[in-house]
């Protein structure tokens, strides 16, 4: 990938409001691969009595890091947006822990790219969730 295409993806990503409002950041971002870590923060929290983050800023780490996969894969012409999104969840994040998620864009048609994502805390064997989606790609030939 070239450093133009990266560096659009980058600033497309993090000038989403609620990219910095939730404190994602990338840790990665390659030939149609993306990683992003969201810290915990009790303000995410959906349930005060577990502390458990709310399933909603983990579906917005997951959508928004698919969608920069997309963005930087090498044959996307640029922006995308989310068409469908299923995600599983597999249990829920650790209280305290980051939320990381990688996602990769596997399948590139005409008119939609085609990624699958996981989304874990400190544990790696135990996935918090996985995620498959497809998202507009306009221009690609």
């Amino acid at each position: 990938m070239t450093p133009d295409k990266a560096e659009m993806a980058r600033q497309f990503t993090e000038s989403i409001p609620h990219v910095k409002a939730l404190g994602m950041a990338f840790t990665h971002l390659g030939d149609g691969e993306a990683s992003m870590r969201m810290p915990w923060d009790a303000r995410f929290v959906g349930d005060p009595e577990t502390g458990v983050i709310h399933g909603g800023a983990v579906s917005a780490l997951m959508d928004t890091c698919c969608g920069a996969a997309v963005m930087s894969h090498p044959a996307s012409p640029g922006t995308t947006a989310t068409l469908d999104l299923r995600i599983d969840y597999m249990r829920p994040a650790t209280p305290g822990q980051s939320v990381r998620t990688t996602a990769t864009c596997y399948r590139l048609t005409r008119t939609v790219a085609f990624v699958r994502a996981t989304a874990w805390d400190d544990d790696d064997a135990r996935p918090v969730a996985t995620a498959t989606g497809a998202f507009t790609v306009e221009g690609v030939t």
